[in-house]
């Protein structure tokens, strides 16, 4: 199964996460949030994007709102946004793509289905000095076949 990072259902995984410069005061999950190519594991045969930022303006018991760019492979940017209540009900992000988050303690999780039965769910937590967030995903295809992945982003 491959992931291509290209798509509305990845791009929302990815944009559920990021971090801003008050965050000492807020929600460790929000602000802006870098893409760590280093410290990321990728599934078999996914080609890595060129870049991606994420930025998180809200993620409490209530809502979590983002939005996220992402340059494929290809040099083509993507932008997606979110605004949802952070209760794990399922909420349309596009035409053909659903997602729910759920704020529950010191971690993030979000899960992003698109039209062909394929998901990506994510569980996201943030290192205590704040520097650095890591979201272990699970991506499942149509077949319901599974790959595990590793995100890891720097706070900018």
């Amino acid at each position: 199964m491959s992931r291509s990072r290209g798509t509305t259902v990845i791009v929302g995984l990815c944009a559920v996460l990021t971090a801003s410069s008050a965050w000492a005061e807020r929600s460790p999950f929000v602000g802006r949030w870098h893409w760590n190519h280093a410290q990321s594991t990728l599934p078999p045969g996914e080609a890595a994007p060129n870049d991606l930022m994420s930025e998180i303006s809200r993620a409490d018991g209530t809502n979590v709102t983002w939005s996220i760019t992402i340059v494929t492979p290809d040099g083509h940017p993507h932008v997606v946004t979110f605004d949802a209540e952070a209760n794990g009900e399922f909420v349309r992000i596009s035409s053909d793509t659903t997602a729910w988050a759920r704020l529950a303690g010191d971690t993030l999780q979000a899960t992003f289905r698109g039209p062909t039965g394929q998901s990506d769910a994510q569980t996201c937590s943030v290192s205590a000095d704040r520097r650095q967030m890591t979201c272990k995903g699970v991506l499942t295809d149509g077949n319901r076949r599974t790959v595990n992945y590793v995100d890891v982003y720097d706070r900018m």
